[in-house]
């Protein structure tokens, strides 16, 4: 990737944050299927079987991300997110126009490309804002992939409370905030996802920031449950619903409170603290001693030891500045924690393991998401948006808690 000015400071990287909440919250919309799903069936004619089929078109769609990982290490962050505001303003566009019947007579396999082309905004999205903030976090990468992955997966239950509550159960309207509402939110977040300075992670504030966007989006999970449970038992008027989804997007935009408070009441900066690579310490006034003198002083063996590698030392040494200076480029095998190319990553076994984990883990999990409207039909359920709101609930459960787990064993 092309060298770019990383802007400066400890703000940058928590507003960058705060704005991929937002982008994954709106790459959330491979989750929907199962709210219109039931409108392509009933308006298209389509039987069971056409409506799986759909549904794989939604998970290859949601799950092939590989041209936006090759992307992201060619071109920044802008750039993959105004190609999924292309692909979702396409897609969702054509499923709009068939659903509403602007259009009549779309041929089933144009809704298939389209369904593809619709939920392949995902990955475009996905992959911006978890690699740059990955990146913008390099001491907390665990910690930040379970908090964005966590409102990836809360996403689900988002979009069924503005469903229920703003939308008024209306597919065709649904799918125009799909079309239209994604990418102007997606726009407006673009120039706040970028490469910034890497935060340290070595401070105190740091972990406590990390809490606080934790505790934020058990907060908002918790709410969206109950929130479904309630409008799914009593019937609620226009006022209630638009304070309930004025909450929501308070709650959606908590993460921000923490470049607000660096701002306001900015940290006070350690004075006279040499960095912790710096040998400043180790030097002594003048007619004083320290304890590492004995220690910095060799002995006659490690002095005979040392002269075996004398010459094996310089040459490293050599080869460490050439290297450097770009007259050589040293090149080796990378190791695990760090960038493998895809020709590097598929000869290891780590990368079939994680691939079998996924296909079977989350393959299963797609499968139910794809179905759960019609799981819910056979079961004698009208409504159906509680049963996506529990999974929604349950999967965020599981990426933040695997994203914290993660971080403290690993």
């Amino acid at each position: 990737m092309p060298n770019r000015a990383l802007k400066e400071g400890s703000r940058p990287p928590w507003v960058g944050l705060a704005a991929a909440v937002w982008v994954l919250i709106a790459a959330g919309n491979g989750s929907n299927f199962a709210l219109y799903s039931p409108s392509l069936k009933s308006v298209l004619g389509l039987n069971q079987q056409q409506i799986t089929i759909l549904g794989v078109a939604n998970d290859i769609g949601e799950n092939v991300s590989l041209l936006p990982g090759i992307a992201c290490n060619k071109f920044p962050p802008w750039a993959l997110l105004s190609v999924g505001c292309v692909f979702c303003f396409l897609g969702y566009g054509v499923l709009w126009l068939a659903v509403t019947q602007t259009v009549i007579g779309l041929p089933y396999w144009l809704i298939w490309v389209a369904l593809v082309v619709a939920t392949n905004s995902t990955t475009w999205f996905g992959t911006a804002v978890l690699v740059t903030n990955m990146r913008n976090f390099p001491f907390s990468r665990g910690t930040v992939s379970g908090i964005l992955k966590g409102y990836a997966g809360i996403a689900a239950a988002v979009y069924t409370v503005i469903y229920i509550l703003a939308l008024k159960d209306s597919d065709s309207k649904l799918l125009l905030l799909l079309t239209l509402g994604i990418p102007i939110l997606c726009l407006a977040m673009m120039y706040f996802i970028r490469p910034c300075a890497p935060a340290s992670g070595e401070e105190s504030s740091d972990h406590v920031h990390f809490i606080f966007s934790q505790v934020a989006s058990v907060l908002l999970a918790l709410y969206l449950l109950i929130t479904t449970i309630i409008s799914d038992v009593v019937s609620l008027n226009d006022t209630v619903s638009c304070i309930l989804v004025l909450i929501l997007v308070i709650v959606l935009m908590s993460p921000l409170a923490i470049p607000v408070k660096m701002t306001l009441f900015p940290a006070a900066k350690k004075r006279n603290v040499p960095p912790s690579g710096s040998s400043d310490h180790l030097v002594p006034k003048e007619g004083e001693s320290t304890p590492a003198d004995s220690l910095l002083t060799p002995s006659s063996s490690a002095t005979t030891l040392g002269s075996c590698y004398e010459s094996e030392d310089a040459l490293d040494a050599d080869m460490l500045l050439a290297v450097g200076e770009g007259a050589v480029k040293k090149r080796r095998r990378p190791r695990r924690g760090e960038d493998f190319k895809i020709r590097e990553a598929i000869i290891k076994a780590d990368f079939w393991l994680l691939w079998v984990v996924s296909f079977l883990g989350i393959g299963a999990g797609v499968t139910v998401l794809n179905n759960l409207a019609q799981i819910g039909v056979a079961f004698g359920l009208e409504n159906t948006t509680l049963l996506l709101t529990l999974f929604s609930f349950c999967n965020f459960v599981g990426r933040i808690g695997s994203g914290a787990i993660s971080e403290h064993f690993v």
